[in-house]
């Protein structure tokens, strides 16, 4: 497969391939594994959220109340 990229990036890919001891296609590889490694992660944290507990309705009366929690959070750190 071939792929067009601008000069500046792939001057930039290439030094961080080399600087790795890899070759272009096996830095590539790494960073496409590494993406799917975090979106498995983050799916997984969702998945865990979502079993978590009861869900919480969030409507206005939910934020209004989070927003004055972290307000009275914040007045508490800077008072110290």
């Amino acid at each position: 497969m071939s792929i067009t990229i601008h000069p500046p990036l792939e001057t930039e890919l290439r030094a961080k391939a080399e600087a790795e001891g890899i070759s272009v296609e096996a830095y590539l590889e790494r960073l496409l594994r590494a993406d799917q490694d975090a979106m498995d992660e983050l799916e997984a944290l969702a998945t865990e959220g979502l079993k978590s507990g009861d869900p919480i309705e969030a409507g206005p009366n939910y934020w209004v109340e989070k927003h004055r929690q972290l307000d009275e959070r914040l007045n508490r750190t800077h008072s110290r």
